[in-house]
């Protein structure tokens, strides 16, 4: 039987034979899944060869396609001359994710070979925050002159056809002097007399957005109006690009896939098994170090109540279960301020606020779960005060998990610390030693009763 080739077996073979035109069927007959994942499996040396057997406009649709860490090491390691043709090639946006995690000497080298209205591009781009309009917007729109005819426009669509194919034609964008004025539907364009200036077709009043909004105001924006991209401009009502729809989309798809893995420890937001092994290793031990430590604090209350313990052994079984319950009910609560912080329905401020609507939660959800596992423990031992020694630690340390799970992540913003990386060890910490402690003091005050 003839032996299956992989499809990086196949990719490699074809970046060992430097086949040029093979390699361009094969980014034009895989869907982008297969090519990420046929990518992924190659060496770096292979990675770099294949780039360099690419022409520009291959390889810009490589970088689109492949995660951003990929795409700027590949950069990092290219030549310079050919790191530069091939970020002509993207959309301004894609331009400046990459161009902002160089270190400032490659960059500087890149923006140098780049077309100069490119690279000017870039250098007023790059200072927008990422998660704000002006870090989301793209500069490929059309935009013309309110003055100008029907005629004049169609013209110069048709002469610059080649350099406007790959822009997202939906709407013109008419300005007066570079000040927006509003949109103008292509439909209207085509049905127009030749001799009628844009000023009497226009649509006026159009909504925008300003430069500065937050990616929060974008999503809500989106949410209420089901627009295809709209216009921002900046204080001066300039317009200076176009917020896509899906553009809005994948930021908010980024965001939350960064604040996932940062709550699971992995620090930097992204990693990939592609990476330096190294690295790999020094991020996640950066979080896992300071767990230790934190672990070791919580274990010290076992050992100051091994006498309590050594009595009623039974009490052994369930303190993971209440640190382990009480951790989870605090999770749930960080969980939820995250995205609402994200999202800007609650600011930092608002601690008691939030502070008194997770106590009620953790109220009900708390009697519920110590009364289950009360039984639980009366059932087993046949002992009623055990029942009532981890039913209460748990009642307890349910509400203040989940007090504590709620407002951290407040209180980690307002001092400007990262409340996804920093509020899980924290809550940790805390319902463990909280747990440990409510479980052995009670067994401590009912030990005539337990042994």
């Amino acid at each position: 039987m003839e032996k299956e080739v992989k499809s990086w077996e196949q990719l490699a073979e074809l970046i060992a034979s430097s086949d040029q035109e093979g390699i361009h069927d094969y980014m034009d007959e895989n869907k982008s899944e297969d090519i990420i994942h046929a990518f992924s499996h190659l060496n770096r040396a292979e990675q770099n060869d294949l780039l360099g057997l690419m022409s520009a406009e291959d390889g810009a649709s490589l970088l689109e396609r492949i995660p951003q860490s990929q795409a700027v090491q590949l950069i990092e390691d290219v030549e310079t001359e050919t790191a530069a043709s091939i970020l002509n090639q993207l959309y301004s946006d894609e331009q400046v994710d990459i161009i902002s995690e160089l270190d400032d000497d490659d960059a500087h080298a890149i923006l140098e070979e780049m077309y100069p209205k490119e690279a000017e591009n870039i250098r007023r781009l790059i200072h927008y925050d990422s998660d704000c309009a002006g870090g989301v917007m793209i500069t490929e729109y059309l935009a013309f002159e309110c003055t100008e005819t029907v005629g004049e426009i169609t013209t110069k669509l048709r002469d610059n056809s080649e350099e406007y194919e790959d822009y997202n034609v939906q709407y013109i964008y008419v300005v007066d002097d570079g000040v927006f004025v509003g949109v103008l539907q292509m439909r209207d364009l085509l049905l127009s007399k030749a001799s009628v200036p844009l000023s009497k077709i226009v649509i006026k009043n159009a909504l925008t957005v300003k430069d500065t909004d937050h990616l929060t105001e974008l999503i809500s924006f989106f949410d209420k109006y089901d627009f295809y991209g709209v216009p921002v401009v900046n204080d001066a009502n300039i317009l200076l690009g176009i917020v896509m729809r899906k553009h809005v989309r994948e930021a908010e798809n980024d965001r939350f896939n960064t604040e996932l893995l940062e709550t699971q420890g992995i620090v930097g937001g992204e990693e990939l098994r592609t990476m330096p092994v190294m690295l790999r290793s020094r991020r996640r031990l950066s979080w896992l170090s300071v767990n230790i430590l934190l672990n070791i604090i919580a274990a010290s209350v076992i050992a100051f109540y091994q006498d309590t313990l050594q009595e009623v052994i039974a009490l052994a079984v369930f303190l993971p279960v209440i640190s382990d319950m009480s951790g989870c009910s605090g999770n749930q609560a960080v969980a939820v301020s995250l995205r609402e912080l994200s999202l800007g329905v609650v600011k930092p401020y608002e601690l008691m606020r939030v502070l008194w609507q997770e106590v009620k939660v953790g109220l009900i959800n708390g009697v519920v779960l110590g009364a289950l596992i009360g039984l639980a423990a009366f059932f087993w031992q046949g002992n009623a005060y055990l029942g009532l020694v981890v039913g209460g630690a748990l009642a307890i340390n349910t509400v203040v998990a989940v007090a504590i799970g709620g407002t951290i992540p407040l209180f980690l913003k307002k001092m400007k610390v990262d409340p996804a990386l920093a509020s899980g060890p924290i809550l940790t910490t805390v319902t463990d030693m909280l747990g440990f402690f409510l479980a052995l003091t009670f067994a401590g005050l009912a030990l005539a009763h337990l042994v």
